[in-house]
């Protein structure tokens, strides 16, 4: 099972299968370990685990001379293959993230509190809680406490964030310091162009490549505290857009913006990449700034259940 990897496996699981599917990788063509960790931004380790697992399952094979190849090309890929990769978006985490989002969770809980509340094991519970360390939202206290840190859980709040955005993205372009990475800008290119053509995507996959895509040209402005900024909101981001990502937004006009950005950069004119950019996040502010994701607001003005309300509402 995926979610039987670390966070680390997981990630680098997920890049591999997306990155065959994305480039439309035919059958026998070789997975080198290092370029892997060069397009996932990790080690060899969790690569040459993931690459293992997907031997397991039918989509890569592994020969002792050649190293990894590709087995099953994109069109091939069974869809189970499919399914078990994205359940790296485990339901357990899921629901966990919701119910934070939604302020049903205490500021501060216990593994024990969380294990007999959601009726699952210590150690899933913990996963939960390190993945949740490890993107933003959580961090440990003494002994085995966890504080869930604020989110953005308000339309306020998210529209709050749209406003930032537009005053950091759209300026960094414009910045004399711009200089786009142009091996970066066509991995980007070449991921938006899979989203266009309907390449199926998780709701982690779907946040990291649009995340990828404006932390990447955030960081071609050279301003590192516009980077941080963009990073920390992003963090701040991640659950509603996780719920985001199970309405029905349009993901393909999202990807020909992007796209549209892309060409500008690439022909050198900053001025219309701007103008762009910032056509795009206004659109996004108007289309995702909705009551569907934050419906439960007018819901939230008690404090937190207690524990035995709290699991029946989980």
């Amino acid at each position: 099972m995926a979610t039987d990897l670390t966070l680390n496996q997981q990630k680098a699981l997920r890049e591999i299968v997306g990155y065959i599917r994305r480039e439309r990788l035919a059958v026998g063509t070789r997975l080198p370990e290092w370029t892997l960790a060069k397009l996932t931004g990790t080690s060899r380790s969790p690569i040459r685990v993931a690459l293992d697992h997907l031997v397991t399952t039918g989509v890569v094979r592994y020969d002792k001379n050649r190293g990894y190849s590709v087995l099953a090309d994109a069109a091939q890929l069974a869809s189970d293959v499919v399914d078990e990769v994205n359940a790296a978006d485990d339901p357990l985490y899921l629901q966990v993230a919701d119910a934070h989002l939604q302020r049903r969770l205490a500021e501060s809980v216990t593994e024990a509190d969380l294990t007999r509340m959601l009726g699952a094991s210590r150690a899933d519970v913990r996963r939960v809680l390190v993945r949740a360390q490890a993107e933003g939202w959580a961090e440990r206290e003494a002994g085995y406490g966890w504080r869930l840190l604020p989110m953005i859980d308000s339309l306020e709040a998210y529209d709050d964030m749209y406003a930032l955005r537009l005053a950091i993205e759209p300026a960094g372009l414009l910045s004399p310091k711009f200089k786009p990475n142009m091996q970066e800008l066509a991995e980007l290119r070449s991921q938006q162009q899979a989203i266009l053509d309907g390449v199926h995507q998780s709701a982690t996959e779907r946040f990291e490549s649009n995340a990828r895509f404006h932390e990447a040209i955030a960081a071609w402005s050279g301003n590192r505290l516009a980077l941080q900024a963009l990073r920390r909101l992003d963090q701040l981001r991640r659950l509603a857009e996780y719920r985001q990502a199970r309405e029905d937004l349009p993901r393909a006009a999202l990807a020909r913006e992007h796209l549209e950005i892309l060409d500008a950069i690439e022909q050198g004119d900053s001025i219309a990449a701007a103008s762009l950019m910032k056509r795009h996040l206004s659109g996004a502010r108007m289309k995702k700034t909705n009551d569907a994701v934050f419906k439960a607001d007018q819901q939230r003005a008690a404090p937190p259940p207690a524990p035995d309300r709290l699991a029946r509402a989980l």
